[in-house]
């Protein structure tokens, strides 16, 4: 083996070992241990930060801001990390401290110019391209920490009715659409519950832990393939962009039916408890969709559309005169 090898070899070693001696070290790659002692001496010159516990049972440790050792990319891997960097400049905060700028510059220092060069070129034409969120997201590595530890978090967060204290257990944190989200066991609720992370204004971590019973790809894949428990049907006729928009939606893409390429439909069930956010989503839509099933449904687009109105009648705006004296 030749030397260059051994010290790459030795590199993972002791990066992968929290502790270890020269005997450890002589007898993983067949060398002395004066040879052990000298190659771990040339680590340690090289930057790698070793500490040196002296004693009967003492030895080498590895501080916690070790570095890791270098890795060999292949033209292609490195195009794909390169480039998988990129999405996430779409989200203003990120779980841990990820220096997302700093990491692509060491990256693309270290590709040979030709590669370089080929990178440029692409980066002028290929994105990832995302609803990029100015709202910053405080938590994210402490609901990651509470998470992996099993921890229950007493927390204060936005809704719709106001600021209120909430208790619960998070299995983790998801990106979607330029937002973070948090799946958690709430506490007092005595179930699952979904919390937009960047509506959460404080967080503490409680003295007691929780194991909801779930992981975060299991309830991600059980959330978007459960059935309605009080399912109610939803027919919606579409225009042509109204199929633009629905196929957006990951909850709605699935049951679009088309017609033809400029109309179709959507036929399926949902949940009663989403009645309100379904109402909101093709109020919006406006002429592009127009809900057939359920009635409550339909209902609540009408009052929403005369609230609307009201708003914006006659009474409500400035008199001609008034407004030449502006």
């Amino acid at each position: 083996m030749s030397k260059a090898k051994l010290l790459f070899d030795l590199v993972m070693y002791v990066n992968s070992s929290r502790r270890f001696t020269a005997q450890d070290v002589a007898d993983e790659f067949n060398v002395s241990v004066r040879t052990a002692h000298r190659y771990l001496t040339e680590l340690s010159e090289m930057g790698v930060p070793l500490y040196t516990e002296p004693g009967r049972s003492g030895g080498y440790r590895v501080l916690d801001n070790r570095t890791l050792p270098p890795v060999l990319f292949r033209e292609n891997e490195a195009f794909s990390i390169f480039f998988a960097f990129q999405a996430l400049n779409y989200y203003p905060s990120l779980p841990f401290e990820i220096d997302i700028r700093s990491v692509s510059k060491k990256l693309y220092a270290s590709l040979p110019a030709d590669t370089r060069r080929k990178i440029d070129r692409l980066d002028a034409v290929l994105s990832f391209w995302g609803k990029k969120s100015s709202i910053p997201t405080k938590f994210l590595k402490e609901i990651v920490e509470a998470a992996i530890e099993k921890q229950v978090v007493r927390f204060e967060y936005i809704s719709r009715d106001g600021t209120s204290p909430r208790e619960a257990a998070p299995i983790g944190v998801y990106a979607y659409n330029g937002y973070w989200y948090m799946p958690a066991f709430d506490m007092d609720a005595n179930q699952m519950r979904l919390f937009r992370a960047d509506r959460i204004v404080t967080l503490d971590k409680a003295d007691r832990v929780y194991a909801p019973g779930i992981a975060l790809h299991d309830w991600l894949r059980s959330h978007t393939e459960l059935e309605p428990v009080a399912p109610v049907r939803l027919y919606v006729e579409l225009s042509r962009e109204g199929l633009r928009q629905c196929r957006g939606q990951p909850w709605l893409e699935p049951h679009i039916v088309m017609k033809n390429e400029d109309a179709g439909y959507i036929d399926t069930f949902i949940d009663r408890k989403e009645i309100e956010f379904v109402s909101q989503y093709f109020f919006r839509l406006g002429t592009e969709a127009k809900v057939v099933e359920p009635e409550i449904i339909v209902s609540r687009i009408v009052m929403r559309t005369q609230k609307l109105l009201q708003h914006y009648t006659a009474a409500n705006r400035p008199t001609d005169a008034a407004a030449e004296l502006d």
